[in-house]
Formats: structure tokens, sequence, C-alpha cells
């Protein structure tokens, strides 16, 4: 994110040349005139390093009508109303979570709640059972988070393989015995007047897996960090839990993780770049959000920050499907988790690594009780 910052002060967009060579742009008012021009910057892509990828997630890889057919019927699936009726399993599975880690006075945030907390979520809404919860982080793990070696590259593609499986074992399930949940509700759909195929659900059950599960987890470990370093910050959330909506949408502005790319289809000029038709764009909403011609002292939290008018969601027909969900859950997680361990730190000595991709943590060692107090944090 700092990288993006600095960039920012020289030039609006550079030219990286690595691998099929792409561009990078990094201020607001760029990014945001690319997600809002869909016919230009096609979303047929996943990364700027693959031009022409031999999958398609569904709906996030489509464009124009196809695009909107699919967003149309899953948008209630969505709603703010279909979020507002998860309230009840969404939290009471934060309070298991937090409950379970309480009394023992210190956990590695991400392994212990903020990867498992999503995850749990997910496997219900989709309706398989809860306890495949470590078989879905352990495929997660394997496909997101290890490293681009000859044994990283082989575990992630046998990852793959064993999701799409599974995904594919509930879609012939639910073609027999129909339940109340997303895969029932899409084996409806049509597109074009045709019901999906069972390719292009297994598409759209893998994008609900690779996107619902980490952004959020991501999210989590930037703000509970923060927290963790910054207690006047975290004292203010738990002396006035009615300040953690406008914190949840502070900390979104400013951790914005996702780094989307484009495939341009047609010349044209942008803040004086020219883009070429099969030009490779990167775009991270980092580099949007905490870009101060968009917000007054971008690169500070202040999580009483209004407005707060942000693209960390995205912008235009793109934008993320699940966001209404994603500020329950961590909405849901600030309130819980403070009600149950207001103070706490990093541990002493901990060390903390960033994982690619989604812009996450890997690990979060955090410690509350004996030598957790605001005096000890003080003294640390």
């Amino acid at each position: 994110m700092r990288t993006y910052d600095e960039l920012r002060g020289q030039f609006p967009w550079f030219r990286n040349e690595f691998g099929p060579g792409f561009w990078t742009v990094v201020n607001h008012e760029g990014i945001l005139a690319i997600l809002q021009n869909p016919q230009v910057f096609s979303s047929s892509v996943v990364t700027a390093l693959d031009p022409d990828p031999q999958y398609k997630w569904i709906p996030e890889m489509l464009d124009g009508d196809e695009h909107k057919q699919w967003r149309r019927q899953l948008g209630p699936l969505f709603s703010p109303g279909a979020v507002e009726r998860l309230d009840d399993a969404v939290r009471q599975r934060a309070i298991d979570l937090i409950e379970a880690l309480a009394d023992k006075r210190s956990c590695d945030f991400m392994a212990d709640f903020a990867q498992q907390f999503p995850t749990t979520i997910f496997l219900e809404m989709m309706g398989l059972p809860v306890d495949e919860l470590d078989q879905f982080m352990e495929w997660e793990h394997a496909i997101l988070h290890i490293a681009n070696d000859e044994e990283g590259v082989r575990r992630r593609a046998d990852a793959s393989v064993a999701v799409m499986q599974r995904f594919a074992a509930i879609i012939a399930e639910r073609r027999i015995e129909p339940r109340d949940d997303i895969v029932s509700k899409a084996l409806n759909y049509e597109v074009d007047g045709k019901p999906v195929t069972d390719a292009d659900l297994l598409s759209f059950c893998l994008l609900m897996f690779m996107a619902g599960l980490d952004t959020v987890s991501a999210t989590l470990g930037w703000i509970f960090l923060h927290l963790a370093r910054t207690p006047e910050d975290r004292d203010r959330i738990v002396q006035q839990p009615e300040l953690i909506p406008t914190a949840v949408e502070e900390f979104v502005r400013a951790y914005a993780i996702v780094i989307p790319a484009r495939k341009v289809t047609e010349d044209i000029e942008i803040q004086g770049c020219p883009f070429k038709a099969g030009d490779m764009v990167n775009i991270p909403l980092s580099a949007a959000t905490r870009d101060d011609a968009a917000f007054t002292d971008a690169r500070t939290i202040d999580i009483e920050r209004k407005p707060n008018n942000h693209i960390a969601f995205g912008a235009g027909p793109h934008r993320c499907l699940g966001s209404h969900l994603a500020r329950r859950e961590l909405k849901i997680a600030m309130e819980e988790w403070h009600k149950r361990i207001p103070i706490y730190r990093l541990a002493p000595g901990a060390e903390l690594f960033e994982t690619g991709g989604q812009l996450g943590l890997t690990t979060l060692p955090l410690v509350w009780g004996v030598g957790a107090s605001p005096g000890a944090e003080a003294g640390s």
C-alpha cells in the first residue's frame, strides 16, 4: 500500500514490463474512470499477469448482458434484507468462536478467528455441513496462501480439483433434493432463456469460495492489527460501540485489499495514459482509497470519518456483490469480540508476514488478560 502512495506522488499510472506487461493506475480519479467504463475495460481477466485465462469465474469475469442477467438473479440473495435475516446466525457463529478463545488469553487471530468465521458463514449459506470447516480451510490455504514453487503449484492444483469435485457433488445432490441454500436457488437460474449449465454453476461456486472467504479474513486481520497497536481507537470502540459501523467503513477504506484487473477492448486515453486494445491494467483499490485528492488525510485512520464515499468494494456494474454481507460480518466480529475481550495487544516478539494476492496477514498473534492491561501496553 505504501508503494502505491509513493508512486502516486510521481505519476497517476506507470508501465510494468513483468510477464506480459501491464499498466497500473494509482489514483482515485483514474481507477474510478476505469471501473465505470466496462465497455472498454473488460472484466474477463482476474490478474494482469494472465491476459487469456482458461477459466471463468461467474459473475466476476462476465461482461455485458450476460453479467447483468446473473447479477439480477443473484442480487436478492445478497440484498440488505437478506443479510439482515442472517444476523442471528452470523452473530452466534462469532460468539461461539470468541467464547472458545476468551479464557485462553492468547491466539493467532488469523487462524483461530479471522479465517474460521467467514468460512463457517460460507458453509451455511452454501448448505454445507459446518463439520467440513477444517477441510475447506485447508483447501483455501492451499489455493490462496502457499508459495509458487513446484510443490506449491502442485498443492494448489490438487486443492482446486478437490474443491470443484466437492461442489460438483453438492450440485448433483441439490438437483435431487433442493434445500433453502444458494446452490439450490442457483439451479433455477436462466441466461438467455436457458437454464444455467453445471459448468457455469461450478464456476459460480468457485467464485463464492475464492472471493467470499479471503477478503473478509484479510480485512479482519488489518482491523485487529490496527486496534492492537492503537489502544486509543480500541478503547473508543469498547466504550462507544455505536461507532463500529463508521469504523468498519474507515477500515475497509484504509485497508482496501483487492487488486482487480481489466483488459482493454479498444484504444483509449485516460489521464494521458495511451491504453491500447489488448493491454492489461492493474487497478489496486487501495491506491484509490488512500488518495489525498479524494480523502482528507487519506493515510490517517479516523474511525469517525464522515463522509466516507470510498470505492473499496469497487464501482460500476461489478461493484462487490457481497458488500452488505461483508460489512455485517465485520461489524458483528468487532461488536462481539470487544464485549468479551476488550483489552488485547500484539504478542511480545510477534513477527507479521503479509501474503500476496489479497494483501493479507498470514498470522496475527494476540494476547490479553495478565500483562495486557492498558498500563502494560503503555510500557510496551
